[in-house]
């Protein structure tokens, strides 16, 4: 197992929409179990491969994300391979949802309330579920990072503009230390 690097915005390959995955052979199910270590060692409740700098159509997301009662253990990922959303109904407003290729920012985003997804699971079976609450949001967020959209992306051009701006002022205090 490996716990990759999480890419953080700005990099360019996380506005790259992914490649469909072909073939879920031993190389797919080792970068499935590397993203869960990844995530877990991140505290994220999803991740998408995009972040770890593989331009490829899987996701992962922790299977008790939404259980209230859950406090951590066991931890278990569930992997999702091609995933599409196929249908989508009503609207509610995200509240303080977060990114970890997102450095320090969160914010309030436009979501659907529920959403009809069409995947592979990690043994290539079709599945198809709807999801609502926490887990829509999760497979918005997702599929938005395999599509090469970010969070930060649908909010206000303003405050897009103002944490962008925010993220230079850090990277190049960053490049300041370093030399």
């Amino acid at each position: 197992m490996a716990i990759f690097n999480i890419l953080k915005y700005p990099e360019k390959s996380l506005s790259q929409p992914s490649a469909k995955v072909d073939v879920i052979d031993d190389k797919i199910k080792e970068l499935i179990k590397d993203m869960g270590e990844t995530m877990f060692s991140d505290a994220g409740v999803g991740l998408a491969a995009p972040q770890i700098g593989i331009n490829k159509r899987v996701m992962i997301y922790d299977s008790h994300a939404m259980d209230p009662e859950y406090d951590e253990e066991p931890r278990e990922i569930t992997a999702l391979i091609n995933p599409e959303i196929i249908a989508s109904h009503g609207s509610f407003i995200s509240e303080d949802e977060g990114c970890l290729s997102v450095v320090d920012y969160r914010a309030n985003v436009k979501r659907y309330e529920k959403v009809r997804v069409k995947a592979l699971s990690i043994d290539g079976k079709e599945l198809e579920f709807d999801a609502e609450g926490v887990l829509a949001i999760i497979m918005q967020h997702e599929i938005d990072h395999l599509d090469g959209i970010l969070f930060i992306d649908r909010i206000s051009s303003l405050k897009r503009a103002m944490y962008k701006k925010k993220r230079k002022k850090e990277l190049q205090k960053e490049l300041e230390k370093e030399q």
